[in-house]
């Protein structure tokens, strides 16, 4: 892909200040519902995140420009980061909107930027598909509930990483990526209807951008049924069992005969849900002082075990309840969806990815494990 020769990196940024606000606080998304969100109790994190990514570029400042928006859609940050900065004369409204997302998009597609990269989930992604030109080059960093989309690195430090390979003028390839949302009113309600929307040109980086979610032919009822069969078999007296998200987890609530918030987070003890779709806030107290066990599934084709769809589950919650204490349920095809890549961790917190990294045990089918191991987009 050509980039501006002999001046500087001309990169266009964009924050979805409101992006994954609704999933601390188990609202399955934030479309609309970034007040709601706020009035939970929820802690904006995409300025965060977008920091993590622009913190890969620091040491090449002197070799670009960020053409951005004023305030927290970007300026904020990359002021406060140090870098040269071009600002829209345009200003967002305050709080900002999906129509200040799609507004930012279409001036900065216009202004001959090199690269747009922006901070958001799905529905930010359908904004920005909405509003650039198709010979724009995006990338994705993932700040929201959902990422469904094939136009996000697989964490905001992946996303820095591949913009600084573009900046120091490597040789990176450009694809077409679909764009996804799901019906997040169905979400609610555990209903997963995702569409396509379009698509966008990314930097073809495979180890460092995701996979589109593959939602499965799961014709292995049969595995997960043992699967299921044998992990209930296992279960404690007096633990508390933190239930994540997913079909493969659900089978297990089946196995157990208890309601299953699909999309959400359990806590079961004792053979009996005693929370069920519990925020962030609400599991950390559930599983202050206890004996608890977290169980969780992978995303197929992805690998993300932390930090798609499942953000009640915070950094403090996992260490809280400790890495030797996460129960990974997989069947074997869904781990060799992942063609041999590391399971990822994006949790919001690098430090504790960097804690989590390493072999961990799957349970992929009755009393039969396999060792899987989770690392970066470093070291994949």
């Amino acid at each position: 892909m050509a980039v501006s020769k002999g001046n500087r990196f001309r990169l266009g940024f964009i924050i979805n200040p409101f992006a994954g606000l609704g999933g601390s606080v188990a609202l399955k998304g934030s479309d609309d519902m970034a007040a709601t969100a706020l009035a939970l109790g929820a802690v904006p994190m995409a300025s965060q995140r977008a920091e993590y990514a622009l913190q890969e570029l620091l040491a090449l400042r002197d070799q670009l420009v960020i053409v951005t928006v004023a305030g927290a859609m970007g300026a904020d940050l990359a002021e406060k980061l140090g870098f040269t900065l071009e600002v829209l004369k345009w200003t967002p409204a305050e709080p900002s909107t999906a129509t200040d997302s799609e507004e930012a998009a279409a001036q900065l597609s216009q202004l001959g930027i090199d690269l747009l990269l922006f901070a958001g989930g799905d529905g930010t992604a359908r904004n920005i598909c909405n509003s650039v030109k198709p010979s724009t080059t995006v990338l994705g960093i993932p700040a929201g509930c959902k990422i469904h989309s094939g136009v996000y690195a697989i964490t905001p430090q992946a996303a820095g990483k591949v913009v600084a390979k573009m900046v120091r003028g490597e040789l990176v390839s450009v694809q077409e990526a679909q764009v996804m949302d799901i019906d997040e009113v169905a979400f609610r309600s555990g209903t997963v209807r995702a569409k396509r929307y379009g698509e966008m040109q990314i930097p073809a980086e495979l180890r460092y951008v995701q996979s589109v979610k593959t939602a499965g032919k799961e014709s292995e009822e049969l595995v997960l049924d043992d699967l299921a069969a044998y992990f209930v078999s296992q279960m404690e007296d007096d633990v508390r069992y933190i239930m994540g998200s997913g079909s493969t987890v659900a089978a297990v609530m089946a196995e157990l005969n208890l309601p299953n918030t699909l999309l959400g987070v359990d806590v079961v003890e004792n053979g009996e849900v005693i929370a069920s779709d519990v925020t962030a806030a609400e599991l950390l107290k559930l599983v202050d002082g206890f004996d608890c066990r977290l169980v969780i599934t992978l995303i197929g084709g992805q690998g993300h075990i932390f930090g798609r769809g499942n953000q009640q589950l915070s950094p403090s919650v996992i260490r809280t309840v400790g890495r030797e204490h996460i129960c990974l349920l997989a069947t074997k095809s869904k781990i060799q969806q992942l063609g041999g890549r590391p399971l990822i961790s994006d949790s919001g917190d690098p430090s504790l990815d960097q804690e989590l990294q390493g072999m961990l045990r799957i349970l992929c089918g009755y009393n039969d494990y396999v060792m899987y191991r989770l690392g970066t987009s470093e070291n994949e």
